[in-house]
């Protein structure tokens, strides 16, 4: 059995024509050719591959079984080496193949998913790979160069070895069950009705951070690398803690938690846009990063 040859592209694109517009004067218009030279790419194409791709005795062409599976993948190769070309026109115009961006936890997801969609749109060809970071974790990222652009938290010290501006403020609110018995005192509470209790304190296994405290005001903690969890334990009343008040508000509204006062002013957690300041980015990451550093939508 003799087996299937390897079709060109060109014939690949001329069946495809036939398929979609219903007929082989249609497809000859839309490719500027004589219907002539159309059949003869079709005539070919199944030869080549041993297979009826249309059914004759029809006014129109038909797809057999086997043009449809075939359709389906001439329509594949046609995306992959379209899309081949779109990145190869990219690169040449210093458009990056890729873009690494690492996002603290803090960050708002709806405004995180918007941006993200609209790169995608924008960007179609560039390769994105996203990671989600608590407190060091995220400046160690782009530090290694793992990712090339972060929302970060404050980072002390350790800020000149990257470029960065201010993106927004998100105020952390301290919280619990309406269960806990912090919930049943009056405010405003003292710092020592907080040392009390269990606190649920967010932390990251990076060496940047390693052995640091924010915000701990109990000599008696949960350590939690996932900000979702933590959500999770104060639901369930088993300790109280700082969160975002954009993903708390609803627990807030309904009575699934309830905000606690202390007597000390409120925490602003300092979101940054950061990258390595020995390296610039390109038009896909500047892109990115104009849109992350946008005025919010949601605080």
């Amino acid at each position: 059995m003799t087996e299937p040859g390897a079709p060109t592209l060109d014939q690949l694109r001329v069946f495809a024509a036939v398929a979609e517009t219903g007929s082989f004067s249609a497809a000859a218009r839309r490719l500027h050719r004589a219907q002539s030279a159309i059949s003869y790419a079709i005539a070919n194409l199944e030869e080549l591959l041993g297979l009826a791709l249309f059914e004759r005795g029809h006014r129109r062409p038909l797809l057999t079984e086997a043009g449809r599976a075939v359709l389906a993948d001439a329509r594949r190769v046609g995306r992959l080496v379209d899309d081949l070309r779109a990145r190869a026109l990219g690169l040449t115009t210093g458009l990056e193949a890729e873009v690494g961006l690492v996002v603290d936890v803090m960050f708002p997801t709806a405004r995180l998913v918007a941006v993200l969609e609209a790169f995608s749109r924008e960007y179609p060809t560039v390769a994105l790979r996203l990671r989600i970071e608590a407190l060091g974790a995220v400046v160690e990222q782009v530090l290694t160069r793992a990712c090339g652009l972060g929302i970060s938290g404050p980072m002390g010290i350790i800020a000149e070895a990257v470029e960065q501006r201010p993106v927004s403020q998100i105020e952390l609110i301290p919280v619990c069950a309406p269960t806990h018995p912090l919930a049943l005192l009056a405010p405003p509470l003292p710092a020592s009705a907080f040392h009390e209790h269990v606190q649920l304190v967010l932390t990251d296994r990076s060496r940047l951070t390693e052995g640091q405290d924010f915000g701990v005001l109990s000599p008696r903690t949960w350590r939690l690398g996932d900000l979702g969890a933590k959500h999770a334990l104060l639901r369930a009343g088993l300790g109280w803690g700082k969160m975002p008040a954009h993903m708390v508000c609803d627990d807030l509204a309904t009575g699934r938690l309830v905000r606690l006062e202390p007597d000390q002013p409120g925490t602003m957690f300092q979101l940054l846009l950061i990258h390595r300041a020995d390296s610039p980015p390109g038009p896909a990451t500047r892109w990115l990063a104009e849109r992350l550093g946008a005025a919010p939508e949601i605080a």
